[in-house]
This record gives structure tokens, sequence and C-alpha cells, in this order.
């Protein structure tokens, strides 16, 4: 009878354990539920999850934006903070922001159409923080001496450019050769078709860059180059309708890229200091150094 009873108490004690531990199994999966979800103000169920990885982000920008068939996903930088975003913010509304069109360098003014707006979004990039610090100090101290040997001049051989010293390189440091041969693996996936000669374009607090297209005879397509020293505001104008117009933000180590519909098309400026506006924000301008790689000029243009 003793066994018996032994063995009714242990069914039950091993019934109740069951029970107590289905209960905190439950309770456990409810909590871990509710942590992972939330719900707003129109009571729908959204789940938290981590954010995406470089990884998806670089697969998703690349996917969307699409802009030149040669940009890799390793080429993509991750999205600026909102302040960051904030800082140079064109007026464009939240609407047309949001529809994935609209890239956050580029200011489109009021009149610009939907094609200038096309040919622009994929004709012209901008690459923010390209280079480092660091790597901006070591291209600054290759290219100084050689600049500081120069007086900036007003009178530019086609009056584009005022208050400029400029110069042009083919070898440099090793230091400086990593990070130039980054930025034309980028700009020329045919390395053969990149000119030799590196341009170096210093701009005075006071310079200005006008209005101009570069002569077709000694460059081709494409044009890019790295800011460094400063922020500016450079902008496009479509030379068979000059109220089609497009700023574009320049930040301090970005890398740009200008080729095709922006390069033959529209006049490109760099704005001076009382002009220097992205939108209606004011964007101050310091002394800035540009260096410039170009690729070569199609036959029919150098004959």
């Amino acid at each position: 009878m003793c066994n018996a009873l032994s063995m009714s108490i242990n069914s039950a004690t091993t019934s109740k354990m069951k029970r107590i531990l289905g209960r905190l199994s439950y309770v456990s999966e409810v909590g871990r539920k509710r942590i992972n979800t939330i719900r707003d103000h129109n009571s729908s169920v959204k789940t938290l999850r981590p954010t995406s990885s470089r990884e998806e982000y670089a697969q998703s920008a690349l996917a969307q934006r699409n802009i030149f068939s040669f940009m890799s996903k390793e080429q993509l930088q991750t999205p600026p903070a909102p302040l960051q975003i904030r800082r140079y913010a064109s007026n464009l509304s939240q609407e047309n922001c949001n529809s994935g069109r609209l890239l956050e360098y580029l200011h489109f003014h009021q009149e610009t159409s939907v094609e200038t707006r096309e040919a622009v979004s994929s004709s012209f990039v901008v690459l923010r923080d390209f280079v480092t610090e660091e790597e901006e100090k070591t291209l600054l101290k290759e290219v100084e001496p050689h600049l500081k040997r120069l007086h900036y001049e007003h009178d530019h051989w086609d009056d584009a450019i005022h208050g400029f010293r400029e110069t042009e390189r083919s070898k440099w440091g090793k230091a400086s050769s990593k990070i130039l041969a980054k930025l034309q693996e980028f700009a020329f996936p045919n390395q053969d078709e990149k000119l030799a000669l590196v341009h170096i374009l210093d701009l005075a607090k006071t310079g200005v860059i006008k209005p101009h297209v570069d002569s077709i005879r000694f460059c081709g397509n494409t044009i890019c180059g790295l800011c460094l020293l400063s922020d500016a505001v450079m902008r496009l104008v479509n030379v068979e309708d000059k109220t089609q117009i497009v700023d574009i933000m320049l930040w301090r180590r970005s890398l740009y890229l200008m080729k095709d519909a922006s390069r033959y098309n529209y006049t490109h400026e760099v704005l001076g200091e009382k002009e220097s506006y992205f939108g209606s924000v004011p964007v101050p301008r310091e002394r800035r150094i540009s260096i410039m790689c170009r690729n070569y000029p199609r036959e029919e243009d150098v004959s």
C-alpha cells in the first residue's frame, strides 16, 4: 500500500511540474513576442529586427541607384547620420525625397524638368568621405611644396577660373599613389583609358570657377575629382536651356564623378563665397584643392 501511495504522489508531482513548466514556457513565449513587436498609433504590428548589415545595404543601394554599371558595392558609402543630412539639406519636399529618385547631394531648381533630373541623376555621383583625414593630409603634404612656388592667378586662358593655382603631375609618392589608385579604379574600369597626368587645382577662398564645358579635345567622357580642404557647391546649367539648373553638394574629402550627359550637355561652375548656397542653406567656402583625373578624348574629337 505504501508503494502504491508513493507512486500516486510521484505521479501527481510529475504532472504538476509539467503544468508549471508548460505555463512558464507559455509566459516566456508571450513575453518574447511582446518584446519583439510594437504597435503604432494605427494598431498595426511591426516586428523589431536588427538594422540591415552593410552587405544588405550595399546590395539594396546598388539595386535602387544603379548609377554606373561599374560602381561596386564596396564603394557605396553607408548612409550619413541624420544630422549630417540636415546640415546641407535641399529644399525639396519630403515626399520627393522618399521617392527614391533623388540623391542627397542634388538640389534641383524650381523649373527643372523630369528629363533634367533623370539625366543628371544618372550621370553625376558624389561619394562622401571617399578619403580619410589622414589620406587628405598625405595628399596635401605632397602637393603643397609644388603649389607654394606658384602665385594665385586671376586670368585663365579661357577666362574660366579666377583666383587659382594649378599644376599637373604624373609621378607620386607611394602613399599618395595608393590613394589615387583607389580613385582611378573606381572612375575608370578600363585603366588603359585614363590620362597619366593628374590635374591639381588650388582655388583661393575668394576664387571662383565660372560656367564652362571642358574641351572635348583634351579629355573624354569622364571627369572625376577629390575635394580637399573645403566644402563647395557646384552648379550645372543646361547649355541650351538656362532654366535647367542643378546644384551639387561637394563635401570636403568627397569624390565627384561627372560623365556623359553631365559632362557634355551642362556647363559646370564652383560658386563663389557670396553665392555658395545649397538650397537655402549657406555653405561656407575656404581655400579648396581639387585633384582631378580624366580619360582620353575620343579619336573623332581630337582630329
